[in-house]
């Protein structure tokens, strides 16, 4: 998709973020943003083995650069799924 002009709104939203983190820990947020994603990020990952409809999951190591952008998918699908008021 494409961007909206909503850059500002990001950034903003960003920073309020920070600071609310630094406020709950007394931390550095930053940081606290770092060990976040060096936690979320999954170790290994499954890929699919075999030829001929032969499918089979095979646990394999994440290269560290795939961990990272990983963990950033991931913390961002979450933040965006809970943006929504849950109905349930």
């Amino acid at each position: 998709t494409t961007n909206s002009g909503k850059k500002l709104m990001a950034v903003r939203i960003i920073q309020h973020t920070l600071e609310i983190i630094h406020l709950l820990t007394d931390q550095n947020p930053v940081q606290v943003v770092v060990d976040a994603i060096i936690n979320s990020g999954p170790r290994e990952d499954s890929t699919r083995v075999g030829g001929a409809g032969v499918v089979r999951r095979q646990a394999v190591d994440m290269s560290p650069f795939r961990r990272v952008n990983y963990a950033l998918y991931l913390l961002a699908t979450g933040a965006r799924e809970a943006s929504f008021r849950n109905l349930k």
